[in-house]
């Protein structure tokens, strides 16, 4: 599956390595961050969660979950360990395709301006984030759910309306949703049990709002 996949992404253009072990990968990643990592959960050696990890300490690359684990508490334990999507087993070779596609342009697309939203300071053209002089680390999801609720303030967002705005789903699991807001909040937040930015708003969704008020 790894070679067939690969061949698949080299006749679209990609230039792919390939690695059977968590090891491997995790070496060369260090001498070379790729543009996206394609990750299978269950590696020999360094499992893939564990390897997702260690790149979440030093990057923010993309990372697509492609594994056979494809229950929804295995979905959410991979989104948590730092993926930014999760495809299970049997998939679409069409459907890889278009979610790499969709990763890259994420990753890569300039915005022209910054502009700073509260005691946030938005740098759009390099995808940083800073909350006053400190520099916050942002996975591609996490930055795009970020810039996507500070250009909402203060209106109530469903779970829903970021999958389809943010992901760009017409439908999927919401409880996705509910794990890139936790750990956007444990990054943005002072105290993530207490949020002062990003409240959940019960049976609704989700609100920003730029003013520093406990909820």
């Amino acid at each position: 599956m790894r070679t067939v996949v690969a061949d698949h992404l080299r006749a679209a253009g990609c230039e792919v390595q390939q690695f059977a072990d968590g090891a491997d990968a995790w070496q060369a990643i260090r001498e070379r961050m790729p543009d996206l990592l394609i990750l299978d959960r269950m590696l020999p050696g360094l499992d893939g969660d564990e390897l997702a990890v260690r790149i979440r300490a030093i990057s923010s690359v993309p990372i697509i979950m492609l594994t056979a684990l494809d229950g929804l508490e295995h979905r959410i334990e991979g989104l948590e360990h730092g993926a930014d999507d999760y495809l299970g087993k049997p998939f679409s070779l069409r459907e890889l395709q278009l979610r790499v596609n969709a990763q890259l342009r994420r990753s890569s697309a300039v915005a022209p301006l910054g502009f700073t939203a509260g005691r946030f300071r938005v740098d759009p053209e390099h995808r940083r984030v800073w909350s006053g002089e400190r520099e916050i680390a942002l996975t591609t999801r996490e930055y795009e759910l970020f810039l996507y609720l500070v250009r909402n303030p203060d209106r109530v967002v469903s779970r829903e309306e970021i999958l389809r705005e943010v992901w760009q789903w017409g439908f999927g699991d919401a409880s996705t949703v509910t794990v890139h807001v936790r750990r956007l909040r444990e990054k943005i937040e002072p105290d993530p049990r207490i949020p002062s930015f990003l409240h959940t708003e019960w049976g609704a969704g989700y609100r920003f709002t730029l003013q520093e008020v406990p909820a």
